[in-house]
């Protein structure tokens, strides 16, 4: 359930409870999840901040997840009940509008932090705006973070194995008529049997997007492992065979252990 007002917020609130096609083998809310419900309270704070998509589109503007990493504390199971909060914080690298999540449950216990970058992308053209394009301001929230880490290039390791192709299909896709932020989580959840979830759950995904995938077009996702971290993988994802990588991403693990 999202914040009822109608006056501007410069922090968002949101509730969300588990479902039971959100949750995997071990009855834990899945990564993709996490990255679904934080897509949904973005754009309802952003519709409530006076940046509502249909508006947006007719300026010939619109956000893009370009970064985000989050950590992950505990992971919810059925029938929990998730407080999810985000906010602006301002621009960074001159590009980047930067946006904190932060899960918690009803009690304020942690579930998870992220931060993320969105560019500001002409929809039709697909070139990336200047943020001084934007026909207003976001609320700065100096001094607020909830994960003051810095979103860097991710280095892909000297060797790297291919592990599953995906090509993109209609349930991939998102009114972008490209491939949705969050299906590119599940992709990457696949690259691991599912033995490997019940003895491993994540510790942290950053995922940096490089690349839009259409319709029709296939990913190769390859797996290498963090050179002297044996817990960190990292998994590179190639567009229709060539070089173009459409995303990479880093993800940590940690001994699987079950809700206090």
């Amino acid at each position: 359930m999202a914040n009822p007002s109608t006056l501007p917020q410069p922090i968002w609130c949101e509730e969300f409870r588990v479902r039971v096609f959100e949750t995997d083998l071990n009855n834990r809310w899945k990564p993709a999840a996490f990255f679904q419900a934080m897509e949904e309270a973005a754009a309802n704070h952003a519709r409530n901040l006076g940046f509502d998509y249909p508006d947006m589109m007719a300026k010939g503007m619109i956000w893009v997840l370009a970064r985000l990493k989050i950590r992950f504390m505990e992971f919810p199971t059925i029938p929990d009940r998730i407080v999810l909060q985000t906010f602006p914080r301002g621009i960074q690298q001159k590009i980047f509008f930067t946006r904190d999540f932060l899960f918690t449950t009803p009690a304020g216990k942690r579930l998870a932090v992220a931060t993320s970058a969105w560019l500001l992308i002409d929809p039709y053209k697909r070139r990336m705006l200047l943020p001084n394009s934007l026909p207003g301001s976001l609320p700065l929230n100096e001094g607020l973070s909830t994960l003051n880490e810095n979103l860097e290039k991710i280095a892909l390791p000297a060797e790297m194995s291919p592990v599953l192709t995906r090509q993109a299909a209609y349930s991939d896709l998102d009114l972008m008529n490209h491939v949705n932020n969050a299906r590119y989580v599940e992709w990457i959840c696949d690259c691991f049997p599912p033995e490997h979830y019940r003895r491993y759950q994540p510790a942290y995904l950053q995922i940096n997007y490089n690349h839009e995938v259409l319709p029709g077009s296939s990913v190769t996702l390859s797996v290498g492992e963090r050179s002297g971290s044996p817990l960190v993988h990292v998994i590179c994802g190639s567009l229709n065979g060539e070089e173009r990588r459409a995303f990479e991403a880093e993800i940590g693990w940690r001994e699987f252990r079950q809700p206090e």
